[in-house]
């Protein structure tokens, strides 16, 4: 399946900003959000999809990521949100699913909250976005990377990183991509108003969760499900913080099968 690279400016807030995304495939349209990971984490799930069934999947690598540039200015999930908002106004797209992993998904959410007709439906994939007390985030910049690997896997052995042999330029993109996820997320990584704002979302929902992920508990799932009138929760034991990387064929399964709905 051919994969494109393209570059989209968009003036938001009077700051043009260069939007880099791929585009792949044909048939109903997904745009496919990245979490902290970066989108090497998606790009096998949205050739995945293309492979499997007639869509077309857009990428984007957010301002920041994977040596892009970010302006000072686009520094919230909010932010990044209206961004791609007025992405799908300039590319002329409807029918959109807005498909998000980890911030990702609060990505997403945020999104489907500016009720942009564009969009038709809305997945949170182990969204990060909620602040809950009883069942904190874990604070990822803390963490070495095997700790992270501990908490977001369900099979951590096969996803470690040896930071240490990795090549200069990929310990930096590594490096610059936490400094963009931090400008973004902050180390909470929630918003104390979010879960409130959810009734607000009159897009069709449906959120995955990975119940082996430590990173963002499944009780956040939940709350993601309950938050938003009418989303329906699937549960995947098999996986944790990155379903599209443990259990990507159910994750196609649960996609195609809620886009069909």
């Amino acid at each position: 399946m051919a994969t494109n690279l393209h570059t989209e400016v968009v003036t938001l807030d009077d700051v043009d900003v260069e939007v880099t995304f791929t585009d792949q495939g044909a048939g109903p349209t997904f745009l496919l959000l990245h979490g902290g990971a970066g989108p090497q984490s998606v790009a096998g799930f949205a050739d995945l999809v293309t492979d499997l069934h007639p869509a077309r999947v857009l990428t984007p690598v957010h301002p920041g990521f994977n040596g892009t540039a970010r302006p000072e200015r686009l520094d919230s999930i909010r932010a990044l949100a209206r961004l791609y908002d007025a992405l799908l106004d300039q590319l002329d797209l409807t029918g959109v699913t807005v498909v998000g992993n980890s911030v990702g998904g609060w990505i997403a959410a945020e999104l489907a909250l500016l009720a942009n007709p564009r969009v038709s439906g809305l997945v949170l994939i182990n969204a990060v976005g909620l602040a809950l007390d009883d069942h904190p985030i874990a604070d990822f910049f803390s963490l070495t990377m095997d700790q992270v690997a501990d908490l977001a896997y369900y099979r951590p052995d096969g996803f470690r990183i040896d930071v240490n042999a990795l090549p200069e330029p990929a310990r930096a993109t590594m490096a610059a991509n936490r400094e963009a996820l931090f400008a973004y997320a902050g180390t909470s990584m929630g918003d104390a108003t979010l879960e409130a704002r959810l009734a607000s979302v009159a897009t069709p929902t449906l959120v995955v969760w990975g119940t082996a992920d430590r990173i963002v508990p499944v009780a956040h799932g939940r709350h993601y499900a309950a938050g938003v009138p009418g989303a329906r929760l699937e549960l995947i034991e098999t996986a944790g913080h990155l379903p599209q990387l443990e259990a990507p064929h159910r994750l196609v399964e649960d996609l195609w099968e809620f886009v069909g709905d």
